[in-house]
């Protein structure tokens, strides 16, 4: 079987990505989901992260507060020191994050590498979008999270395949099913 790594920046589109291989045959594994499980109070990987990032990043219940740990592990719109490297020693041992494939230096466990990417502008739409937030706060985090992240122009440079997803689904959904294609082991002659 074949590992593939789906990657690409914050808001670029993965999830849409992956439910698309996931229509045509594709088992997939959504890391982000596998990370909450592991941060579940009482896991080893939860009280790792409380040890480094403190008590702060916790809600009342005692779960991990995403938002705060966000902010932790990227750092905040007037402080540019981030954390990540130190959150993906924890986390990465146990699951690969998607977006983060690179930045953890997981390349080499897959077969191959996906890329995903969409211009700019569409990432802090979408962003703003999911989270119900104004288009200038997702574009504080948006510029937050991608500095903190490998730049697009590079992940392509490390990918076997590229997916522009700046245009229309079924743009997207036609280079899918050509890299799909692609991935499928052809028949000896």
């Amino acid at each position: 079987m074949l590992k593939i790594g789906l990657t690409g920046g914050i808001a670029s589109g993965k999830s849409a990505v992956g439910e698309m291989f996931v229509k045509l045959g594709a088992h997939l594994i959504q890391s982000d989901l596998v990370a909450r499980d592991l941060m579940q109070i009482g896991d080893e990987v939860y009280s790792e992260v409380v040890r480094q990032f403190g008590q702060g990043i916790l809600n009342s219940d005692g779960t991990i507060n995403r938002t705060r740990l966000a902010e932790a592990a990227f750092g905040t719109a007037g402080n540019a020191t981030t954390r990540v490297k130190e959150l993906n020693a924890i986390v990465h041992p146990a699951v690969i994050e998607a977006a983060l494939i690179l930045e953890s230096g997981a390349a080499d466990r897959f077969d191959h590498l996906i890329v995903v990417t969409c211009h700019p502008e569409q990432r802090i739409i979408r962003y703003a979008r999911r989270h119900g937030i104004s288009e200038e706060a997702a574009r504080a985090e948006v510029t937050r999270r991608m500095a903190a992240q490998i730049p697009d122009e590079q992940k392509i440079q490390a990918a076997d395949f590229v997916i522009d997803n700046s245009g229309s689904l079924e743009a997207t959904e036609r280079q899918v099913q050509r890299v799909f294609t692609a991935l499928r082991p052809q028949p000896s002659a």
